[in-house]
């Protein structure tokens, strides 16, 4: 199958630099990006919503130890001004 993509000159421009880099037909890059994005999003569309996020919890450090039973004080606090 042929097909035709219109894209910003910014992306052309990217794949021409991975095409060179890679050794690889413009066409190839193109086609390995959307093989790509194709099975993440095919994955997604199939696993709980915890599965989909999984990898990020407990990733990010607060440094503030009670944020869980406190975020509305927090978050007012950040509101009013206070930090």
């Amino acid at each position: 199958m042929q097909l035709t993509v219109r894209m910003p000159d910014e992306y052309k421009k990217k794949v021409e630099v991975l095409s060179k880099r890679l050794g690889l037909k413009k066409s190839d890059v193109v086609r390995l990006a959307v093989k790509q994005f194709i099975e993440d999003n095919m994955k997604m569309d199939d696993r709980p919503p915890y599965e989909r996020i999984r990898h990020l919890i407990g990733s990010a450090e607060s440094g503030i130890a009670d944020l869980g039973q406190r975020h509305r004080h927090y978050i007012m606090s950040k509101i009013r001004g206070r930090t």
